[in-house]
């Protein structure tokens, strides 16, 4: 019987082939994004009929139909017209009360350099790769806030006072902001190590601090502060406005971050406290050089929300008389000289766009300290 069976090996490589067209470049991306399956392609048409019916009237409101200071008729009364759209020659003419609310105009200078030295002492401090974080630490958290306190408030080296009541706009947002932040992180971190101590007064004095200030809303810490406090002060005692509030507003958001820290700490496994205990570390440098860094980058995500969350709430100031970002824009729109239809929109739109700068900016950094730390094994 003849064998016909037969065997092909192939002696030379086949030439390099290109990667189908459907696989690669925008065709691939949107198939493997948009389109892998039903209900992905459903809810994608669906998204594109919705950007299609929205965009094209928020950007004639915004662009096409607004009035900007080039524009030709750049007047209130071209702000008054039934075509008209935003506003904006209403924010350019309000900028600097929107920035620096009631502080002298001949003084600007002074909350300019602020800004300029709170981002100078700041980017080296968030750039991980700069040499030298104890010295932007200490020009950050010493030297940049008694720096902004003699610059704002004056009274001295021959500059002129100004009260923390003509304080104001973005600059008076960004101290309530800033010192909120930086304060409750530490007291959070100290608050959730007392919580879990094994000392019960030390446990129990931190459950109840948490727990009163979580109980209450904001809103009630700032009455407390601006209004019930000076009647249990001796008579004649003052306590600034201003410092009340960062008090209550440092205070509120400790609380909420201890039990982001809490969590992280719960998080570790029982072994990394074993380690510590086996490399004969003592309590506070087990906690400084083991639990605490895995601890907090475990909570990235959690800490910057609440960091977040108290930036908004700052504009909560403004029931005690604080005139923040948001207090400024509320303000100006009741002023005759620029009413039109759209000059309250405008001015919370840009008061909303302000706002998700600064939010955006935290998210997105967290989200590049997260893979910066990450240690794990993700695929």
């Amino acid at each position: 019987m003849t064998d016909t069976s037969f065997a092909y090996v192939r002696n030379e490589m086949l030439e390099e082939q290109p990667a189908p067209s459907t696989s690669k470049g925008v065709i691939g991306w949107m198939r493997q994004n948009l389109f892998s399956d039903i209900p992905n392609s459903i809810m994608t048409i669906v998204g594109v009929l919705f950007l299609a019916w929205f965009i094209p009237p928020v950007y004639n409101f915004l662009v096409t139909d607004a009035i900007f200071p080039w524009s030709v008729d750049n007047t209130v009364e071209a702000c008054r017209t039934e075509a008209a759209g935003a506003c904006w020659i209403y924010v350019v003419d309000r900028i600097n009360f929107f920035i620096y609310g009631f502080f002298p105009a001949e003084e600007y200078w002074r909350v300019n350099i602020c800004f300029a030295l709170g981002v100078l002492t700041l980017v080296p401090l968030l750039w991980p790769d700069l040499p030298y974080k104890g010295y932007s630490a200490i020009a950050f958290f010493v030297v940049y806030p008694i720096v902004t306190f003699v610059l704002m408030n004056g009274g001295m080296f021959g500059l002129a006072e100004v009260p923390t009541e003509k304080w104001g706009g973005l600059a008076l947002t960004l101290i309530i902001a800033t010192v909120g932040i930086v304060a409750s992180l530490p007291i959070g971190v100290i608050l959730a190590l007392g919580r879990r101590s094994h000392m019960p007064f030390v446990k129990y004095v931190c459950i109840a601090f948490i727990e009163l200030w979580r109980a209450v809303p904001l809103i009630t810490v700032l009455f407390m502060a601006s209004i019930m406090l000076p009647l249990f002060l001796p008579e004649g005692t003052t306590i600034d406005k201003l410092l009340r509030a960062l008090v209550g507003v440092s205070l509120f958001s400790a609380a909420y971050m201890a039990e982001v820290v809490r969590g992280g700490l719960q998080a570790l496994p029982k072994g990394q406290y074993e380690a510590a205990d086996a490399l004969g570390l003592n309590y506070f440098k087990s906690m400084y050089l083991v639990i605490l860094p895995q601890a907090l980058k475990h909570v990235i995500p959690g800490i910057v929300n609440s960091f977040i969350s108290l930036f908004k709430d700052t504009s909560l100031v403004s029931i005690v008389g604080l005139f923040d970002l948001l207090q400024t824009v509320q303000a100006t729109t009741a002023q005759v000289e620029w009413k039109s239809p759209h000059q309250a929109t405008t001015g919370y739109l840009f008061a909303a766009a302000v706002f998700w700068i600064f939010c955006f900016g935290m998210s997105r950094y967290s989200m590049y300290m997260e893979r910066r730390l990450n240690t794990g094994h993700k695929e």
